[in-house]
């Protein structure tokens, strides 16, 4: 089985068994496991949780964000302040 999925169920406390009918046949050229993505494809297609230090404004920190990483896009969806 796909030691991706050991994982997830380890970190679940998931102790069933799987009934696997087949292996899977894939390739790269549609798409990546979720834990082999390149850095580029998960920064185009995720959600960053950040810890934003007390200081500059949530607007600051997501430009900051789009600048290092050269993207089009980047937002936050709502207070980074602290609690």
């Amino acid at each position: 089985m796909y030691k991706f999925l050991e994982k997830i169920d380890y970190f679940c406390n998931y102790s069933n068994s799987w009934n696997i009918l087949r292996e899977a046949q894939t390739d790269d050229k549609y798409g990546f496991y979720p834990d082999k993505r390149p850095i580029e494809v998960l920064l185009r297609n995720a959600i960053i949780n950040l810890d934003k230090p007390a200081g500059p404004t949530s607007h600051e920190v997501a430009y900051w964000v789009k600048k290092m990483f050269n993207l089009n896009k980047v937002g936050h969806g709502g207070t980074l302040e602290h609690v």
